[in-house]
């Protein structure tokens, strides 16, 4: 379960700390952007596709965007993801 998979992967990384866990489901590696900037990290998820039918093109768009504020004391270039 997805529960069980978190409790994994935080009990695993004792030294880094786990600030936002998000599912991309759907979306491709590229698709995914993540920017930190002023003590906020940005994550931009967005998936295009598009379909030829017989009653013409059909397009498919998905966006997820989502903001956390980093922690105090946390500085920028230690956020990995």
């Amino acid at each position: 379960s997805m529960q069980k998979r978190l409790n994994r992967m935080l009990n695993s990384s004792h030294d880094s700390k786990l600030l936002a866990l998000m599912d991309v489901k759907g979306f491709n590696p590229e698709d995914v952007t993540v920017t930190v900037k002023d003590g906020k990290v940005k994550v931009l998820a967005e998936h295009e596709e598009e379909h030829t039918t017989a009653g013409g093109k059909e397009y498919n768009y998905r966006k997820i965007t989502r903001e956390i504020s980093l922690p105090p004391g946390v500085s920028e270039d230690e956020v990995t993801y």
